[in-house]
């Protein structure tokens, strides 16, 4: 029996299927398909325009680049991604969805495809003869639907406490009984559809969360885990008259929100490749020589990647220094203040924690970009710098663009990112940015007027 056809005969009632896509921004997109209808999709026979993929975050076609309505639109073979097919607990009629990528009709994968890129890194490691094992952890507000004075956002009211937070109360676990409900919601929902959320805490500010999730021994997989987690906490948020945003900087004051990957590399004996050769004692722990150079790697090509860390203009205010968010590629061993963190670990679990992107960067090509960087300090065999002592780097790094323009600045002149984006998807990803940065740009913003329009 075909995947289709078993949870056809296990959901008797479901009627309807969503087709399911990530594109540029993250931002699911597709289709929903009829029960009869959705038999065709694993034959084959569906088809979805390929810009899909590189539209901006209002979801438009970028007229500065020549796919999309320059090219006529053309439409493109989706293929269902084997094990995503799961029911939606959260629809109030019953409905399905399934992830899905986009082929070429040979057959190839689409050069845009966000989940393609992330396994042609994976490959490009595999010839090294190790594979990576990925774990993603999301930070998130919850929010009220009305907005406070000034059109504010505010961190949502527990019905439950009759409280709204006000204070940090970092890892606080009234905290946790404020919002029970939406939590215990969420893990039903996650375990429904296979989502291994594993641990969810307080974060650093009010009504900010976060969740994170197993790893697993395919990073395709963990970067689909993290964006249904994402689609997870909005839908439960909604159901409960609630708002999780997963924007980066919702609040001037407060703590920003982030994407923070975990990565291990295990050969085909079940080694970790991080903990192999000439060991340097760094914080009382003994790090690999492979994974000192997977660090020189991160390092090199981090400025490069900002575009992709930091998506949006949103993203930049994030980086402020006393609020735990990297502003150097920097790493250090059990140093949150590192844009790379060596957690303390044995052996078995030695593994790097990248924490410079927001809760708002595409989880697929965020890690991408990571396992790039491990890729290119691995196969080049690049020292890092000296490691960081708490918030105090040491001299000489590269600094990192910290402004959307200068970012994408970085990213357009990369020597390292073309050859693992695809030279292709890299000039498409930095038009389709820039057009959104310009766009957002030429906006006028309400402190242009309380600041000039009587002043100059």
């Amino acid at each position: 029996m075909s995947e289709a056809d078993a949870f056809l005969a296990a959901n008797p009632d479901v009627k309807t299927v969503e087709l399911l896509m990530p594109d540029m921004c993250g931002v699911l997109r597709g289709k929903r398909l009829t029960r009869n209808s959705f038999k065709k999709l694993y034959s084959g026979s569906v088809r979805c325009p390929g810009s899909l993929y590189i539209l901006d975050v209002t979801g438009q076609s970028v007229p500065t680049m020549r796919y999309g309505i320059a090219d006529g639109d053309p439409d493109k073979f989706c293929h269902p991604a084997p094990g995503t097919l799961k029911p939606v607990p959260w629809a109030r009629q019953p409905l399905g969805q399934v992830l899905a990528s986009m082929i070429e009709d040979d057959g190839t994968p689409l050069y845009s495809d966000p989940r393609a890129i992330v396994a042609s890194t994976v490959a490009r490691l595999g010839e090294l003869g190790v594979a990576p094992t990925v774990a993603i952890e999301l930070e998130f507000y919850l929010l009220d639907r009305r907005r406070g004075p000034g059109g504010v956002p505010q961190p949502a009211f527990s019905d439950e406490s009759g409280y709204r937070q006000s204070t940090t109360q970092v890892a606080g676990m009234d905290e946790l009984y404020d919002f029970d409900s939406f939590l215990a919601e969420v893990a039903r929902c996650c375990e429904i559809q296979g989502i291994p959320a594993e641990a969810a805490s307080k974060e650093y500010a009010p009504g900010q969360y976060e969740i994170n999730l197993h790893y697993v021994a395919d990073a395709v997989t963990a970067c689909d885990h993290a964006v249904m987690l994402k689609r997870v906490v909005k839908a439960v948020a909604r159901s409960q008259g609630l708002v999780a945003s997963f924007m980066a900087k919702p609040f001037a004051e407060l703590a920003g929100s982030g994407t923070h990957v975990h990565v291990s590399l295990y050969d085909s004996k079940g080694g970790n490749a991080f903990a192999r050769g000439k060991r340097q004692e760094i914080n009382g722990m003994h790090v690999g020589e492979p994974l000192r150079h997977a660090v020189g790697g991160l390092i090199a090509c981090m400025a490069e990647s900002m575009a992709i860390f930091a998506p949006n203009a949103n993203s930049y205010r994030r980086f402020q220094p006393g609020l735990f968010v990297p502003v150097s590629p920097s790493w250090g061993v059990n140093n949150r203040a590192a844009g790379i963190r060596i957690p303390p670990s044995d052996n078995e679990a030695m593994r790097i924690e990248h924490r410079n992107a927001g809760a708002d960067a595409n989880p697929y090509l965020v890690t991408a970009a990571i396992l790039a960087g491990i890729h290119h300090g691995i196969s080049g065999k690049i020292s890092p710098p000296p490691a960081s002592d708490g918030d105090q780097d040491p001299e000489g790094l590269p600094e990192l663009p910290l402004n959307w323009h200068g970012a994408l600045d970085r990213f357009r002149d990369g020597r390292i990112l073309p050859a693992y984006l695809g030279k292709k998807y890299h000039g498409v990803y930095e038009a389709c940015r820039r057009f959104e940065c310009e766009a957002f740009k030429a906006h006028i913003q309400p402190l242009d007027y309380e600041w000039y329009l009587r002043t100059v």
